[in-house]
């Protein structure tokens, strides 16, 4: 019951969930999905969508057999000490790599479209400073952060509904013009856009009502769905199938349409707001993060390792300038692991789980 002093609700654990698949990818999408299935790609992301909601259902069925911990504290009940600390140690690697990539690739698109003469390790100095104070605090914080943020940008995506007028959906027909190898192919792409709802493995403790906690994650899955699929769906109709592979942010060349008397240039207004959907992403990231460290050395503050993880990357970007090409080689590098992590991994503890339970129910009989 050491979780039970700060708890999230309901929302808020919709919304971070929601938040961490709502980053970075988005920006990018429309054209990755172009380039692989052409404009049968939204049809890639209900497939895409159908796979993480599975492989979220199985995370929170696994978190049944423990409601009381993290995927740590789990893995450490029913296997030992030593291999909850492997655990440990694992997660921590996976959420500071995953993490660092997304945090690198904020200061990336920063830097391009809005402060080009501005050092990379400069922004990301700068966005670790917020950063820092909202990691360093409890999950309550950050639920709190989660939702806020998303009701403060929800009417963004209003502006996404003005190229409508010039769109030509007949590029949309036929449907499954090349047949299904091209979709099944962008799946995987699909697939890694979802990925975000392994969070709920740190966030199920604290889940005030731990009965909601399948609907929850279901609901933000389709939330980020929904999402992923008006953005795709109008960036396909506005652009021919062979012009939106020439845009590498298709996502903010759509706004380049839209104007006001009194403002110029709306998608670099659109991006600096943007910048607090991608922090959604981060700052769960960074926690996940800590709290794995935390559980590493056995400690309960984790607040202490927060300035050392910021520290780190401003650190790598200072001796290691960072481009948006191996920023995307680094995601295509760790995209084998998350499949391993997310996907293979609850599916096996799920199994064990169930026949450990079965087993023992028998042994008492």
């Amino acid at each position: 019951m050491k979780y039970t002093k700060n708890q999230i609700t309901f929302m808020q654990y919709i919304f971070l969930i929601h938040g961490v698949q709502v980053g970075v990818g988005l920006l990018t999408l429309p054209r990755e999905l172009a380039e692989k299935a052409g404009t049968d790609g939204w049809i890639s992301l209900i497939i895409g969508w159908v796979f993480s909601t599975l492989a979220s259902l199985i995370i929170i069925q696994v978190m049944k057999n423990y409601p009381n911990g993290t995927i740590i504290d789990l893995l450490t009940h029913y296997f030992g000490k030593w291999l909850g600390k492997i655990a440990a140690f694992i997660f921590v690697l996976y959420f500071a790599f995953l993490g660092a990539i997304v945090f690198i690739r904020e200061g990336l698109f920063i830097q391009f479209w809005i402060l080009p003469q501005t050092d990379l390790f400069i922004l990301l100095f700068l966005l670790s400073i917020p950063s820092y104070l909202i990691v360093r605090n409890n999950i309550t914080i950050l639920g709190r952060y989660a939702e806020l943020v998303f009701f403060m940008t929800t009417w963004m995506l209003f502006f996404y509904f003005t190229p409508l007028k010039e769109a030509h959906w007949l590029h949309l027909l036929p449907i499954i013009k090349e047949g299904w190898k091209p979709i099944l192919t962008a799946v995987r792409t699909t697939i890694f856009s979802f990925l975000g709802f392994e969070i709920a493995f740190f966030l199920y403790p604290f889940l005030q009502n731990k009965q909601k906690a399948s609907i929850g994650i279901f609901i933000a899955n389709t939330l980020t769905l929904v999402l992923f699929l008006i953005v795709t769906i109008v960036a396909f109709t506005f652009y021919s199938p062979d012009e939106i592979t020439q845009y590498k942010e298709p996502t903010i060349n759509l706004l380049k349409i839209v104007e006001f008397k009194f403002l110029e240039r709306l998608e670099i207004v659109f991006l600096s707001l943007y910048i607090f959907v991608i922090s959604t992403t981060v700052l769960p990231l960074f926690f996940a993060t800590v709290f794995s460290t935390s559980q590493l050395f056995g400690k309960q503050d984790h607040s202490k390792y927060v300035g050392w993880l910021l520290l780190l990357n401003i650190v790598y970007v200072f001796f290691l300038p960072q481009t948006f090409d191996q920023n995307t080689q680094f995601q295509k590098g760790i995209e084998p692991i998350s499949l391993i992590l997310v996907y293979a991994f609850p599916l096996c503890l799920w199994v064990y789980l169930g026949l450990y339970s079965r087993l023992k129910r028998r042994a008492l009989k």
